[in-house]
């Protein structure tokens, strides 16, 4: 197996293993929380700021 390139079935073990650590009620919030995480870095990356900060601006 080459290195750095995954397959299907390496996807399928590491959705499995997460699912067993953390339960299927947890996924969701993780994803969540991950996606946010993802788009508070690309408003950074941008510049721009968010509603929580445009609204300290104009207090």
């Amino acid at each position: 197996m080459i290195l750095g390139v995954m397959g299907p079935w390496q996807f399928v073990l590491i959705f499995v293993v997460v699912l067993l650590l953390f339960g299927g009620k947890k996924i969701p919030e993780l994803m969540k929380g991950l996606g946010q995480g993802m788009k508070e870095f690309k408003d950074a990356s941008k510049g721009e700021s968010t509603p929580e900060d445009k609204d300290k601006k104009e207090a």
